[in-house]
């Protein structure tokens, strides 16, 4: 196991599952430029480390995952831009088919939300809480809050968070379906592992194609244009010792032994 402290996040790495926590716990976690810039650099280094396989974000304390954007560095005139791949340097990463499971230990707030949707699972403590309230504020989710929600949830139910900026709790972000599972805040990380350990037994090529080909075929309208798209990230898998080695483990009566190759 390897633990990192950055200024404003820290990282652990645990066989294959980087876990990475924002660590602003004074300012609910918030994120201003020079966060989102160091979070940005983190998963650029786990999409390109090939030992890494699936990554686990959560945020520090008990109060909040992210409350969002820090409003107050902003108004005091602090440093601006923002990294290439977006608020936590994971909403317009748009090229990652590697697992990122949320573990939503509070408050979800705007930006916060927002990262939550750009990651592929949301497990979230019975404590935690969802909104984009940007409207309140004169402001918009424009960080992809007002794109992934509908997408994920359906028009009538994400309109129904957009429109008025209103807060959800945990429970019924999961009868919404945009969290995956609720749990104790005391189980909260051991069950973020449990399901980066499910994702693990599977090889992890097919789990990048699969990504891949769910996130490319969602910007087809044509159900016969999603499934004809030849993409890289098939061919990889098509190519791999993992290809050949999945069914001579079914065939051998055996656990695979998964290569990422």
């Amino acid at each position: 196991m390897t633990t990192k402290t950055l200024e404003f996040c820290t990282t652990r790495l645990d066989g294959r599952v980087l876990t990475v926590t924002i660590n602003r716990p004074e300012v609910m976690n918030s994120l201003h430029p020079p966060a989102n810039f160091e979070l940005a650099q983190v998963f650029d280094a786990f999409a390109a480390d090939p030992e890494q396989w699936v990554a686990i974000l959560t945020g520090a304390g008990e109060r909040a995952f992210s409350a969002g954007n820090d409003l107050k560095y902003q108004a005091a005139g602090g440093k601006r831009g923002s990294p290439r791949s977006g608020f936590a340097g994971l909403t317009a990463r748009f090229d990652l088919n590697k697992p990122v499971i949320a573990a939503v230990n509070g408050v979800a707030m705007g930006g916060g939300f927002e990262i939550a949707l750009a990651c592929d699972l949301i497990v979230a403590a019975e404590t935690a809480v969802f909104a984009l309230p940007e409207p309140r504020v004169g402001l918009a989710a424009l960080a992809g809050g007002v794109h992934r929600l509908p997408r994920q949830i359906g028009l009538k139910r994400a309109m129904s968070m957009i429109l008025t900026g209103r807060r959800v709790g945990a429970a019924e972000g999961k009868e919404l379906g945009f969290v995956n599972e609720v749990v104790p805040p005391s189980q909260l990380m051991a069950a973020a592992r449990r399901w980066a350990d499910l994702i693990l037994e599977c090889a992890p090529l097919s789990i990048r194609a699969s990504k891949d080909s769910v996130m490319r075929g969602l910007d087809q309208a044509d159900l016969e244009q999603a499934m004809a798209l030849q993409l890289d990230s098939v061919g990889e898998l098509y190519r791999s010792q993992d290809f050949i080695e999945g069914p001579r483990a079914f065939a051998e009566k055996r656990p695979p032994h998964w290569q990422g190759k």
